[in-house]
């Protein structure tokens, strides 16, 4: 259960505004119903969430509303800066360490992590679906 779930958070507001209404005399019945209503809610399985959010995910892409999983913008840019800024004295420690084939050694790790983290928002393997007539639409 995600800390923002909207569902939970307009019946707590619900739950606050019956308590505002009704006064302090339905203190007890009111949290009562609204802890029964998080106990019902945390009972269900994480595994079920996931595989309803993994459905609603396939759905959101199947209409074309769906966002690229891969990273961001923002994520790429803050990645390529900070392996930048490690590169200064992940060099200097190669070279003093070991010369000219620690500076290469060094360069190729940064250039690996690099690749590796640009590789994670390549489609893997996915093939575009073709779109066949349904006999709805003849």
């Amino acid at each position: 259960m995600d800390a923002r779930d909207p569902e939970l958070r307009r019946e707590l507001d619900a739950t606050l505004q019956a308590r505002r209404e009704l006064g302090p005399d339905y203190d007890s019945a009111l949290i009562d119903s609204f802890l029964d209503r998080v106990e019902e809610r945390l009972a269900v399985p994480h595994e079920q969430r996931s595989r309803r959010a993994a459905a609603e995910r396939r759905t959101a892409e199947a209409r074309g509303e769906a966002r690229p999983s891969g990273p961001g913008f923002g994520e790429r840019f803050g990645f390529g800066a900070v392996s930048l800024v490690l590169a200064i004295p992940l060099s200097a420690i190669g070279v003093a360490n070991a010369g000219i084939e620690g500076l290469v050694v060094a360069w190729l790790g940064i250039v690996g992590v690099n690749a590796v983290h640009a590789a994670r928002g390549w489609p893997r393997g996915r093939e575009k679906r073709r779109r066949t007539v349904s006999d709805w639409e003849v």
